[in-house]
């Protein structure tokens, strides 16, 4: 245990406060710093990313850092085989940029793939996209970067070689998948299933395949996984395995550098991810539609209040779903949503049949995201006052379940992420297109600077988990502690017309409360006990303080951890 002993006493050397707070489920908190922080998916990850700002690295040299160690300590999550989405806030200029860096579809020919089973876009070769991670961040490095980057690399080439510390929810997140594990793909299982076996809580896994893989990008960039060995492997798996990627898809891959879509609200500039992602199409425009709510003065799970959030909810997300993907017009499609005549309709309908509960649009059963993706999510700031706030994926944990030989590398299933009946829709399979995701890491600006930023994981539940968070803490003034610690929901839109949508809640959401919205139409399902971290993911967020002091904010229902200084 000595590497959860060193980061222990890493974060002991920190000034570690809990606010004065109301009882809530889920006890998180802070960390304190002022000269940097990270807070990322796991421990040693964190500790990765420290180090670096600690040795003199800015917050994208840092970013490179947690984001692979992230890779190793976290497979099912996240890593080289999987995408990202990067708010980078760059203190010298005082703009917000992204990178974004997700998945691509190969040299795919559609017909034949769509007389494919179904079951090929989610697991094997044929679920697999171009991976966007790595191209992202060498792009933020040469553009951003302070350090050598093969300085950068190297910690989460350490990890990969002597082996992540397996933390108890770790295991969870493995036994969940112990199925696709043991599936039939050879490098998967030898990685981890050590001895045909779940790994033990406590046990270092070593992935000496990955470490190669990483100092290959260490020493050639971007080339060292998209050209050379890494990509001829990757290449020559997929086509022996049925999948779509080729070299030339690999090779010609590039991540974009862009600007992220925002809004204002009660005084506060929101800034989150453009599209092909569409969590920001969702919970942005609900946040404009209940800009002059008061909810009573709170608290916001009050059954009144979250049925009107309910009623925003249920028009909004139909229309991200329809409207965002990888197309032309997607970013001009968001500012339809959000602009002031669009947000009157949506208050006017939403509210319109009080108290009956109207007809809720369907969703195609396409849209619907796994409850498990795999996803996780960082943030680092640095000394300086510049901020990362990074969200990456594998779509499901574990992704397609496959790893090419040789490589240590987990890839997506990303094609599970596209529409396959409408081909008027944005997010329609192509050759090349970047399937959507909801993915929302998130900043939070007053007066131009960045007050907040955080994301988190959970595929549908992303953007849900954001409005409550930030309803809580920017409307109602919570401690942002109690606004990630408390009884999480989500609303469930139908499918189909046979369905009821609900209203879905940790097992802490008060009987009382309960009863209130089934009166008011709404069917309940409590999925799991608070603090669980399976269906809601594990929000981590920073606040920069007018005092120049940062807090850190790591939710436990994850292996998330906070370390500043």
């Amino acid at each position: 245990m000595n590497t959860l002993r060193r980061f222990t006493s890493l974060v002991g050397l920190c000034l570690a406060v809990t606010v004065a707070a109301q009882p809530v489920p889920v006890a998180v908190a802070p960390v304190m710093g002022r000269q940097g922080m990270v807070v990322a998916g796991h421990p040693q990850a964190a500790e990765a990313g420290l180090a670096v700002l600690k040795a003199g690295g800015n917050a994208i040299d840092a970013a490179v850092a947690t984001s692979l160690a992230l890779g190793v300590a976290e497979p099912y999550a996240s890593g080289l085989g999987g995408k990202l989405m990067l708010l980078y806030y760059d203190a010298a200029s005082g703009r917000t940029f992204v990178v974004e860096a997700m998945d691509a579809a190969g040299s795919v020919e559609v017909p034949a793939y769509l007389q494919r089973p179904e079951e090929d876009r989610s697991y094997g070769y044929g679920a697999v996209c171009v991976p966007g991670l790595a191209a992202g961040l060498w792009t933020a490095h040469q553009k951003w970067g302070g350090r050598p980057w093969a300085e950068d690399v190297q910690p989460a080439m350490a990890l990969a070689q002597a082996g992540f510390r397996v933390l108890p929810k770790s295991r969870d997140l493995f036994e969940e998948q112990n199925k696709k594990l043991h599936r039939g793909d050879a490098e998967i299982a030898r990685l981890y299933l050590p001895a045909g076996r779940l790994p033990e809580i406590g046990s270092l896994l070593p992935n000496p395949d990955l470490a190669r893989t990483l100092a290959l990008l260490a020493q050639h960039g971007r080339d060292g996984f998209y050209r050379g060995p890494v990509a001829d492997a990757l290449a020559a798996a997929a086509a022996q395995g049925g999948g779509s990627i080729t070299r030339d898809d690999l090779a010609n891959y590039e991540a974009h550098v862009t600007e992220p879509v925002g809004i204002d609200f009660h005084g506060y500039r929101i800034e989150s991810a453009p599209p092909p992602a569409n969590g920001a199409a969702m919970f942005l425009p609900a946040l404009k539609a209940l800009e002059d709510e008061s909810f009573g003065g709170g608290p916001l799970r009050r059954a009144a209040n979250l049925d009107r959030l309910g009623r925003v909810w249920r028009l909004v997300e139909p229309e991200a779903y329809r409207l965002i993907g990888d197309a032309p017009e997607a970013r001009f499609n968001f500012e339809r949503l959000v602009a002031p005549e669009a947000i009157r309709a949506l208050r006017a309908k939403a509210f319109a049949d009080a108290p009956a509960l109207p007809a809720a649009a369907m969703l195609d059963e396409s849209d619907a995201e796994s409850a498990v993706a795999a996803t996780t999510h960082f943030i680092v700031v640095d000394g300086r006052g510049n901020v990362v706030c990074a969200t990456q994926s594998l779509s499901v944990h574990f992704g397609a379940g496959v790893v090419p030989p040789g490589t240590g590398v987990v890839l997506n299933n990303s094609m599970s992420n596209f529409e396959y009946r409408d081909n008027k829709n944005p997010n329609y399979l192509a050759a090349g297109r970047r399937p959507r995701s909801t993915v929302s890491p998130t900043i939070v600006l007053h007066g131009g600077k960045p007050v907040l930023a955080l994301g988190i994981p959970g595929a549908a539940r992303i953007p849900t988990s954001l409005l409550q968070v930030l309803l809580d803490r920017l409307v109602l003034g919570r401690p942002l502690a109690e606004a990630i610690g408390d009884t999480r929901f989500h609303f469930m839109i139908p499918w189909k017309k046979a369905d009821r949508e609900a209203f879905e809640a940790e097992q802490s959401l008060p009987a009382e409360t309960a009863a209130a919205l089934r009166a008011l139409g709404w069917k309940i399902e409590l999925s799991e006990p608070a603090g669980r971290g399976r269906r809601f993911g594990g929000i981590n967020a920073v606040e920069l303080n007018p005092d120049g002091t940062l807090a850190g904010y790591a939710d436990p229902r994850r292996t998330n951890a906070a370390a500043g200084f």
